[in-house]
């Protein structure tokens, strides 16, 4: 089986990121299309051997785009096109059915109640997107509670198919050397209680929260933030008003993984080291963390939370589909809060009081491997393409 993936761009994003890891794991030859702004995913995604085209669209109305992506499509034969995110979900379905594609899958990453992909969800984008949904053959949703809206929107039940977001468990574990060179990299002292928060930096994740907390927090308790958008500005001002801003870091987007090792060769997962004008990989910066914060109120699946668990971390959060679809205790230390800055200060200081824990990783982390949602998502290409 050949497949094309579609995404609105390729950017260091959570639907980016699980694209790339999700092509290193499916057992099938992939290319990608990315209709706008190839970033540094992209850069990655050449490195792990996957050919990526840049289409070129200047924005959402740009229909110069459709001839062009059809035309792609025609030309390289694919037997399936599963497309990402908003714009691509709709323009890649149109072309491939154009493109005489049987089979087309999309994948809803960012869709919550109220919003999707950080955008509030009008009745014209509703429309808009349950007339393309029709154009295809099955919607991924990431969580069941993801499933559970597109449900409540109208997409028929039978053609929603669970595929959890997955994550590399061992990429991602704690790495002492990484906490001390991250630690040293930002001005944050070995010890220091660093709250870290992972996320693109927009208004709907309320960072600010954090920010906030921290006036109520001892000085020893700094803020890691990780992550890059609309909101860094106003992040920055927040923290000079509430006189922490000596207490925050704003990373900018962590970088992408290097490529696996291949066989005989010296290469491997990079984690920890780093050139001096870059942000270093999400593995090392959760090493040099005490704690991750979530306080964004509304989650299409909570993929931070499970990367945090995964570094061995304890969690304090707001919202996390993909642990309310576990049974108790398979968390760890992961704890719910109520919404607000006070709520993440109390929980804050009562873990900083506490003092240091052994990193343990609990039974979430093995249940989201990115191999068993591989595996998945190969089934539902099979009965696709079968059907």
């Amino acid at each position: 089986m050949k497949a094309l993936h579609i995404i609105t761009g390729l950017g260091v994003g959570g639907a980016e990121q699980q694209l790339r890891l999700m092509l290193r794991h499916l057992p099938i030859t992939c290319d990608v299309v990315t209709l706008t702004n190839p970033g540094p995913v992209a850069d990655a995604l050449t490195a792990d051997g996957i050919r990526v085209t840049h289409l070129g669209m200047t924005g959402n109305r740009d229909l110069r785009a459709l001839p062009r992506l059809v035309a792609h499509i025609r030309a390289g034969g694919y037997d399936l096109v599963h497309t990402h995110l908003y714009r691509a979900c709709l323009y890649g379905r149109i072309a491939a059915r154009i493109a005489g594609v049987h089979a087309v899958v999309a994948t809803e990453h960012s869709l919550g109640d109220g919003q999707m992909e950080g955008r509030p969800l009008t009745p014209g984008v509703r429309a808009l997107y349950l007339a393309g949904e029709r154009l295809g053959h099955a919607t991924v949703a990431v969580s069941p509670t993801v499933a559970e809206r597109l449900r409540r929107w109208g997409v028929p039940r039978q053609r929603i198919h669970v595929v959890p977001n997955g994550i590399d468990p061992e990429a991602l574990r704690y790495d002492p050397v990484a906490r001390h060179r991250v630690r040293a990299r930002y001005g944050l002292p070995p010890d220091s209680f660093v709250v870290g928060a992972v996320g693109r930096l927009v208004r709907g994740k309320r960072f600010d929260q954090l920010v906030t907390a921290l006036r109520a927090l001892p000085r020893d308790v700094r803020l890691l933030v990780v992550g890059a958008g609309p909101e860094t500005t106003a992040l920055r001002r927040t923290a000079r008003r509430a006189g922490v801003a000596d207490r925050v870091v704003l990373t900018g987007e962590a970088r992408p993984l290097a490529p696996p090792a291949l066989p005989g060769g010296s290469g491997a997962s990079d984690t920890s080291g780093t050139a001096p004008a870059e942000v270093p990989a999400l593995p090392a910066l959760l090493s040099a963390m005490d704690v991750l914060a979530s306080p964004s109120p509304q989650e299409a699946f909570g993929l931070a939370v499970l990367e945090a668990l995964a570094a061995g971390l304890s969690v304090r959060y707001v919202d996390c589909p993909a642990l309310d679809d576990l049974p108790p205790g398979a968390a760890g230390d992961a704890e719910r809060l109520a919404p607000g800055a006070a709520s993440f200060a109390a929980a804050l200081g009562r873990l900083r009081e506490a003092g240091p824990r052994e990193r343990t990783v609990p039974p979430a982390v093995a249940h989201y491997a990115i191999g068993r949602s591989a595996e998945r998502l190969a089934g539902v290409y099979a009965s696709v393409v079968r059907s």
